[in-house]
């Protein structure tokens, strides 16, 4: 099993920044790929970003790409999310998730653990 903690979330102005972090532990070599996903209310659970163990392949949504980015310290087993330039609309819950397979996925139901989550509310 591996357990995952979201951390950073808060209420931030529009055009702010957050940096989001998710600490893990467990059978910490099970988490090949790392992701964030996000939900809105109302709203399915959406992907975010994802990124490859080794950190040199990394996704993103169209909707964040340019302003957030994605990074993690396997000595520390730690995931961040470093978002910028914030906008109302990326108000959500954020999840972080974890997957056994080497290939990052956009697909939510391709993560076998994940988080609480954290709420990020951006206010205009």
């Amino acid at each position: 099993q591996v357990q995952l903690v979201e951390s950073g979330g808060g209420l931030v102005l529009a055009g702010g920044s957050l940096r989001l972090s998710c600490a893990a532990s467990g059978r910490t070599f099970s988490m090949n790929v790392m992701g964030w996903f996000r939900q809105a209310p109302g709203k399915e659970r959406e992907f975010v970003t994802a990124i490859n163990r080794n950190g040199d392949d990394t996704y993103y949504a169209d909707s964040v790409k340019g302003r957030f980015t994605i990074s993690r310290d396997n000595a520390k087993n730690t995931v961040f999310l470093q978002m910028n330039s914030l906008k109302p609309e990326d108000t959500a819950v954020y999840y972080c998730a974890a997957r056994d397979d080497l290939i990052p996925s956009r697909r939510a139901n391709e993560y076998k653990y994940w988080g609480q989550g954290t709420q990020v509310t951006v206010s205009s």
